[in-house]
């Protein structure tokens, strides 16, 4: 049987061509909204909110500008203003429909902010037309509860903004991800001697840091929405303050990074620690550096550091949807889950 989230997962070469073929002629656009503000407030929940990790990665390690994550109830239950005079308040949500998103960047509008929306739901949904710029993503709809395609575009979409906000990258490396992904999809690497390894398992430490660590928050997401695991997201230098603990042979480690980078030495070097101690660590991504420390290791991207979560993650899909076959779950249908989430 092939599964909705199955399904989505392979189409999202097309998405993400679509994205940004969309999306990368409005670079400019960006760039004179963000020329009149110095720093950035990401506003999202879940999946988004991981997203919104790797936007203020790539902010901060290549625009120079300062980032940090909203605290929504700020706005919707203390309701308290505060100074946004020369920020840019980008505001994600898959649906656009998220009513306590909505009504956060209203209210970072109302505080001074300039404003940005990313959002699968098209240029009518309440969220864009909140925004004074809207960046709307071309995945399609979603139909499985985990979001795949709508995640990676909405990196496509953070990855055009940093572009926007003068990042030192090479725009031209964009246009390698599709292609990237399309191979991911068709070579995950020891994709069944992952799944074989952590189905017997309650649960996972899944650890990564720089701009791998919103891969390893959002893959740690889908195994506990999807696979019912208790996988604990972390970046490994938080990891190494004392939750290593926890990893032991009945707790493996899932450990990502993308294959160069400051960060991969010390992926390395984690990797090689909890082998050491008798645990298992799975990777995703290090190349062979550190594929050969791994217990079994999935493919990553063959694409520079910015922008390898846009690929990293890919693996971690499958893995999760193969992992909840496997444990007889419906990984289209998590319980206790419906696509759009409400909060107040």
């Amino acid at each position: 049987m092939t599964t909705k989230m199955r399904s989505e997962i392979a189409e999202q070469p097309a998405a993400l061509r679509a994205t940004l073929d969309a999306l990368l002629p409005r670079v400019a656009e960006v760039e004179r909204l963000a020329g009149q503000t110095r720093q950035l407030l990401f506003i999202a929940r879940g999946t988004s909110d991981n997203a919104a990790v790797y936007g203020r990665y790539l902010a901060e390690a290549h625009t120079g500008r300062l980032s940090t994550l909203a605290a929504p109830s700020i706005a919707t239950t203390y309701r308290r203003k505060l100074d946004l005079d020369g920020v840019l308040a980008v505001a994600l949500s898959q649906s656009g429909r998220t009513e306590e998103i909505v009504e956060t960047l209203a209210w970072a509008k109302d505080c001074g902010a300039r404003t940005v929306a990313i959002t699968n739901g098209g240029e009518q949904s309440p969220l864009a037309q909140a925004a004074d710029l809207a960046l709307c993503t071309l995945a399609g709809e979603e139909k499985a509860v985990p979001a795949t395609k709508t995640y990676t575009t909405q990196l496509a979409a953070l990855a055009v903004l940093g572009l926007g906000l003068g990042a030192d990258v090479n725009p031209a490396d964009l246009q390698r991800v599709p292609d990237a992904v399309e191979k991911l999809i068709a070579e995950p690497g020891a994709l069944e001697e992952v799944v074989e390894g952590l189905a017997d398992k309650p649960g996972v430490v899944v650890s990564g840091r720089g701009l791998a660590f919103s891969t390893a928050l959002e893959l740690a997401l889908k195994l506990k929405e999807a696979c019912y695991l208790h996988a604990m997201g972390l970046s490994y230098a938080d990891l190494l303050h004392g939750p290593i603990a926890v990893v032991d042979a009945d707790t493996p480690a899932l450990l990502v990074a993308s294959g160069e980078g400051p960060t991969l030495a010390g992926t390395v070097a984690l990797a090689e620690r909890v082998t050491g101690a008798g645990a298992s660590a799975f990777t995703v991504g290090g190349g062979t550096a550190l594929s050969a420390v791994s217990t079994a290791a999935l493919n990553g991207p063959d694409l520079p550091e910015w922008i390898a979560p846009l690929g990293l993650i890919v693996p971690g899909q499958l893995l999760t949807e193969a992992l909840a076959r496997r444990l007889g779950i419906d990984p289209d249908a998590p319980r206790g889950l419906n696509k759009v989430t409400q909060t107040d």
